[in-house]
């Protein structure tokens, strides 16, 4: 349908497949979205959207109120073409109108849009009857100079690394204060039992149990109601709430804000419960001056952020790994292209280094040895072998000659070409195995 446009929306923060569910169900909701789609390695949505109703921007913030990192990477229509530009020159309102007047009269413009307080144009258009440079000669011939929006094309949206030092970080403050307080644990676990077996085999009344009890050195009050075993476990299980489980909080508040549970939830119950009662009952105790110290449960906590926060942390780093596969399929592209223009006899006349997303089809395009191809393309001049292994897996070179294919993202070796341009931008081979992959993950 000609009412539904397509954006893609970078998502961090996700951790499993529930917070991909989450996302999906939250936004299926909202009014104007038709589907979506959402990778979680390639932490990237798929949204189709109506127009008329919602936009990306509104759809990345809907995807931040759910608690996790949101920006809008590309919008695209279903087939057509999108440039970004920037426009110079440009003094007020009149010459918005002009700009935006003279490419929607333009054959083959779809959409166009200039903001002039930052000096950017957004337009569509369709492939088969323009080309982007077709729209930035458009607007240079009305006196204003225009150059490309430069996207990022270093796939930082695939590096794990800040949630990877997020979840060691955590993993190991919690390791910090949890040994300590598994070793008061296992002490007290081995004291007891020691003192069982001089019951069992001393016939020991349980008065003179309660007093060996009591001389135990973690079991000495240092206020009546407060032995040394609880305030030492008090105090190493603080820093363990607060700083080791500061994620978790963070995650499940966002997931009960919109009447979600997750694992983050369950977690912070778990451990919030255990603290909490221990807290309490360890002040009822102090107000009433027992005698008896109360059993507190404060190495609950820090054993269990230690066990799930080394849980997430792994994950990240086997999540890193994986995607560096389609990190590496993306850094395979080209980011600029030689541009030739040909006279009778295929008589070089000029060349022009232009952005490998200013390339269009029919385009003449110049490849020297060493180089990326940058498109798709069918050889017109030139003999020379080419290194296809990193998109085919073929392990020798190909010779390629007047009439062969080659494949964006393959390497040039030995000999100059010249290939007409046949397919460019989202339609190239090396970007249909990459969206394909990110496909897959969903």
């Amino acid at each position: 349908s000609k009412t539904i446009s397509k954006c893609y929306v970078q998502v961090t923060g996700m951790t499993c497949a529930s917070c991909v569910a989450n996302i999906e169900r939250n936004l299926r909701r909202e009014d104007g979205i038709h589907s979506i789609l959402v990778a979680l390695m390639a932490g990237k949505a798929e949204v189709r959207y109506n127009p008329a109703v919602t936009h990306p921007a509104a759809i990345a913030e809907l995807i931040r109120e759910l608690g996790f990192g949101a920006t809008v990477m590309e919008n695209c229509g279903e087939g057509d073409g999108v440039l970004e530009l920037v426009v110079r020159g440009m003094t007020c309102a009149s010459c918005v109108h002009k700009i935006e007047s003279t490419l929607m009269k333009t054959s083959g413009v779809l959409y166009c849009s200039v903001a002039l307080a930052t000096n950017k144009a957004h337009i569509k258009y369709d492939p088969e009857a323009i080309g982007p440079r077709d729209v930035i000669q458009v607007i240079k011939d009305l006196g204003f100079t225009t150059s490309l929006v430069k996207k990022d094309r270093s796939a930082s949206h695939l590096d794990h690394k800040q949630e990877i030092r997020q979840w060691k970080r955590s993993f190991v403050v919690s390791l910090v204060f949890c040994i300590p307080v598994m070793g008061l644990m296992i002490y007290m676990m081995v004291m007891d039992s020691q003192l069982s077996d001089a019951h069992a085999h001393h016939n020991m009344s349980s008065e003179e149990m309660e007093a060996l009890h009591s001389s135990m050195v973690l079991e000495y009050q240092l206020l009546p109601g407060l032995s040394v075993m609880n305030f030492l476990s008090f105090l190493l299980c603080v820093p363990v709430q607060v700083f080791g489980g500061w994620h978790f909080y963070i995650q499940a508040s966002r997931a009960l804000r919109h009447s979600t549970a997750n694992m983050d939830v369950l977690v912070v119950l778990a451990t919030s419960i255990a603290f909490l009662y221990s807290f309490v009952i360890l002040l009822v105790a102090m107000a009433e001056r027992a005698k008896v110290n109360p059993v507190t449960f404060f190495d609950t906590p820090p054993m269990l952020f230690v066990f799930i926060s080394l849980g997430r942390w792994l994950e990240h780093v086997a999540k890193g790994k994986t995607s560096e596969a389609l990190a590496r399929l993306i850094s395979l592209q080209a980011t600029e292209a030689t541009i030739v223009t040909l006279g009778p006899d295929n008589v070089l006349l000029s060349e022009e280094q232009v952005d490998v997303e200013l390339v269009q089809r029919g385009d003449i395009v110049k490849v020297v040895p060493g180089g990326k191809f940058p498109v798709d393309g069918r050889v017109i001049e030139g003999h020379s072998m080419v290194d296809e292994s990193l998109i085919t897996g073929e392990a020798m070179p190909v010779t390629k000659k007047p009439g062969n294919t080659v494949i964006a993202g393959s390497i040039n070796q030995n000999g100059s070409l010249l290939i007409l341009a046949t397919h460019v931008g989202a339609d190239t081979t090396l970007s249909q195995i990459v969206k394909l992959v990110e496909e897959a993950q969903t």
